[in-house]
């Protein structure tokens, strides 16, 4: 099946890999690249290790960060995507949910627009990926219904798949492809702990929504939560949620650690999959 203009991703086959280059100073992980040489480095690596999909994110997007402008982010996002993009093959997704970085980001060859607010923020970015014939990652993102608290649902389930029948329906109408769509259950985006596990363990009522569905716990709070743990010792805590993300479902898992996580997938894939 089809995602981008230029790539073709045959989902259910096995589970793809997006590698998380981050060009953000502060960013959570702690593992932000400070200039576009050092982001083609990582996304060399990674690429080497077996990433599908490199995602370049420009700000944190941790909870309590505050937004940057568009100015400050381009400065971050774009000699990071033109960078990639002269010297490497593998498909680009840029990490923004504003327009004029989503339009210049396309410009530079990115292949996918990666909206963490699930079109809530700037609708108009389904337009750019139907002009563009770029793919549409769509996150149910809830930190909109209260900024500085996660709020308890009676049925989280139930709020995701609405939100992401909402964004995707949106995405449709706009002239987004079916096929180009992928959705993300937005773990640790105004969730509660237990409710990030409870997306987890029931990962697999996404699948409703007739699309791929991409799975990001890689180093979140929601692991150390369960651990007591920082994030740059959380990796076995990763390994075990993309396992069971495979096992329920997932098509895509976003992760900083390709080669342990390409490992991981490569096993739960011949379990899973056959």
């Amino acid at each position: 099946m089809r995602a981008t203009r230029r790539v073709r991703f045959e989902w259910g086959t096995r589970t793809f890999l997006m590698g998380i280059v981050n060009v953000s100073p502060d960013s959570f992980a702690g593992d932000g690249e400070s200039s576009a040489e050092g982001a083609l480095e990582k996304a060399r690596r990674m690429v080497g290790e077996g990433a599908d999909i490199i995602d370049i994110g420009g700000e944190s997007t941790r909870p309590g960060s505050s937004p940057i402008s568009v100015d400050e982010e381009a400065e971050r996002v774009l000699p990071a995507v033109h960078a990639i993009r002269s010297r490497l093959e593998v498909p680009i997704s840029v990490d923004t949910y504003k327009y004029d970085i989503a339009v210049a980001a396309l410009e530079e060859g990115a292949d996918i627009i990666n909206d963490i607010w699930g079109l809530k923020q700037e609708p108009r970015l389904a337009d750019l990926a139907a002009n563009y014939g770029a793919g549409m990652l769509l996150m149910a993102n809830q930190r909109d219904v209260s900024p500085n608290h996660d709020v308890e649902f009676d049925d989280v389930v139930h709020v995701v798949i609405e939100d992401l029948a909402r964004a995707s329906g949106e995405a449709t109408a706009r002239g987004v492809p079916a096929e180009h769509i992928i959705i993300d259950p937005g773990i640790g985006f105004g969730k509660t702990q237990p409710q990030n596990l409870t997306l987890l363990r029931r990962l697999r009522e996404l699948r409703c929504l007739g699309y791929p569905v991409l799975v990001g716990t890689s180093r979140k709070s929601v692991l150390g939560h369960v651990l007591q743990l920082p994030a740059s010792e959380r990796l076995e805590a990763t390994a075990a949620t993309v396992a069971l993300a495979i096992e329920r479902g997932a098509d895509v898992v976003r992760v900083h650690d390709v080669k342990q996580m390409w490992r991981v997938c490569r096993v739960a894939d011949a379990v899973v999959r056959g």
